[in-house]
């Protein structure tokens, strides 16, 4: 088999390619979470917290210890913006995203849920879509191409999608169409800012910053995950991934905005649903609301992780480096553990 991959390589990008967007779709840049480290921030987390850590808790990322978790929840509604990081599919962070939801509402609150798991050219769908039914939800996830753009079992992410309309909630698709992140897989980013597709969803005006943080981060995960292509595959594989981080932050932007123009102080603040890809670090989609809103705004990261002992150097050494503000620990999914790719 390696063989034969060595003396076809146009057949290996294509592999490489395809791998790539199913790594953007399903996987959210998840499965390299404790994986690719980089310098130590002036953490203050200790060896001495790991006995202590268990499912069901939250620890401030600085110094790995258990916060109060009602006392925490109340404090979530200072935020403008709460970026909550998941491990796909698993329903333990599907409920503490609903518990995130509930303590919002229960101070008055009036939050809007962003997720990733929705496209651009869904959300006319989204706004429509009454839930229940089994017949109207089919018709639904055809008009949202889930299982082009997603893809997995509906029913994880449904309660989400079904508390939002119960309590009619603004539900905001993040992702841009997949067929746009395709044509950048495949071409690059010079060109497909050329076609129309581009101009179609308004990117014209955007500015797509390539980051060096992020681009040391992002490459090596691709890198480890899907070794074998060359350097214009990683690079179009990155070009997307940019693409895809800058689009989720222009989209809770247009929110924020929407929020602040509205006036009101009950409503918001915006809970982001994404992969812990999207999350980690501040490097994907935090620091470029942060850059995209100068008049400044107030941001957490929850990254949220199946708890797993034998593995504590690894979450100590991702939130020594600070991986989030808090980490919530929870138990592990139906489908296992997490992948890993090192």
């Amino acid at each position: 088999m390696l063989v034969e991959r060595m003396r076809n390589p146009l057949k290996m990008c294509g592999m490489v390619r395809r791998l790539a967007l199913r790594l953007f779709s399903i996987v959210g840049l998840m499965v390299v979470m404790f994986g690719c480290h980089s310098k130590d921030t002036a953490s203050l987390v200790t060896r001495e917290a790991w006995e202590r850590w268990e499912a069901g808790q939250v620890l401030d990322a600085r110094t790995g210890l258990s916060v109060p978790m009602d006392s925490w929840l109340e404090s979530l509604a200072s935020y403008d913006t709460i970026y909550l990081g998941e491990e796909h599919h698993n329903p333990f962070h599907i409920a503490a995203a609903l518990t995130v939801l509930r303590s919002l509402m229960a101070q008055g609150r009036r939050p809007v849920l962003a997720m990733e798991m929705f496209g651009w050219d869904g959300q006319a769908a989204l706004d429509h879509y009454p839930g229940l039914k089994p017949t109207v939800r089919e018709e639904f996830l055809e008009r949202v191409s889930w299982k082009q753009n997603w893809g997995g079992p509906f029913e994880d992410y449904e309660p989400l999608v079904q508390f939002a309309k119960e309590h009619e909630l603004p539900l905001i698709a993040m992702n841009p169409p997949k067929a746009l992140i395709r044509q950048i897989v495949k071409q690059g980013l010079v060109q497909v800012k050329e076609q129309a597709e581009w101009r179609r969803w308004g990117m014209e005006g955007e500015t797509i910053v390539d980051d060096p943080a992020y681009r040391s981060r992002i490459v090596s995960q691709l890198q480890a995950c899907h070794g074998g292509g060359s350097p214009d595959d990683y690079q179009t594989m990155y070009e997307a991934s940019m693409v895809r981080d800058e689009a989720m932050a222009k989209t809770l932007v247009i929110a924020l905005r929407r929020i602040r123009r509205e006036g009101s102080p009950m409503q918001g603040p915006v809970v982001s649903y994404t992969g812990g890809g999207h999350v980690q670090y501040g490097l994907p989609v935090p620091n470029r609301v942060a850059r995209r809103l100068p008049e400044g705004l107030k941001q957490v990261t929850v990254y949220m992780a199946t708890f797993e002992g034998g593995r504590t150097v690894d979450f100590w050494q991702a939130m020594k480096e600070g991986i989030a503000d808090y980490v919530w620990l929870t138990p592990q999914g139906s489908q296992g553990p997490t992948r890993r790719c090192r």
